[in-house]
């Protein structure tokens, strides 16, 4: 059966979002149908403001209302360290932590030569700049444990250690409440690896 267009239209852009198929983006399409108008108006309207009212910072690559981030304009933070991270949702995952008071650096990405992502592809030449601050100390690389996080962590270790500054990888391994007997092999090694004393 053949949807009438603004449907189908609908059903398209539901689709043009990750993890959305043809099944889901039908069920949300007409969910969407049967909301209020206000609610529909509303969810509109904050599409519309997410994508005019946030930007990159210019310093850090953090999405933003004002430029430069609410997190590069506090000076209580500790200057003299930077944490790497693929994705400005990661910035937001690891503030609700409260444990990290330093800076920020998103890359925007990770190094994909499968996939034709390069050094010049991901926001690098803007960390590079920041390294010139004699203030920085330490850079933590907190990519994901993919193959591409784990190349991108070394190209930036092997890129940054020259200049004098530490540089730390975010420790992997086992997660609380897991089983050790339902734990892969490189999730297994990665906490062997990363293992402290007690």
């Amino acid at each position: 059966m053949q949807y009438p267009e603004p449907i189908a239209r609908l059903i398209a852009s539901y689709m043009n979002l990750p993890g959305i198929g043809q099944k889901t983006a039908t069920r949300l399409a007409f969910y969407t149908i049967e909301m209020k108008d206000e609610v529909v108006t509303e969810f509109a309207k904050s599409l519309l403001s997410a994508k005019r009212d946030l930007s990159f910072c210019h310093i850090c690559g953090n999405l933003t209302e004002e430029d430069p981030c609410s997190i590069c304009r506090d000076k209580t933070r500790d200057q003299g360290t930077i944490l790497v991270v693929e994705e400005a949702k990661d910035v937001m995952a690891l503030e609700k932590v409260r444990e990290y008071h330093g800076l920020y650096h998103v890359l925007h990405g990770v190094l994909s030569p499968m996939e034709g992502t390069g050094p010049e592809d991901i926001n690098l030449a803007s960390l590079i700049s920041r390294l010139h601050n004699e203030t920085v100390k330490e850079v933590i690389i907190a990519t994901n444990a993919t193959t591409e996080g784990e190349a991108t962590a070394m190209y930036l270790s092997r890129l940054i250690k020259p200049a004098g500054i530490k540089v730390t990888r975010l420790a992997h391994g086992l997660s609380v409440g897991s089983d050790i007997e339902y734990a892969d092999e490189v999730t297994l090694l990665k906490a062997v690896e990363g293992r402290r004393e007690l």
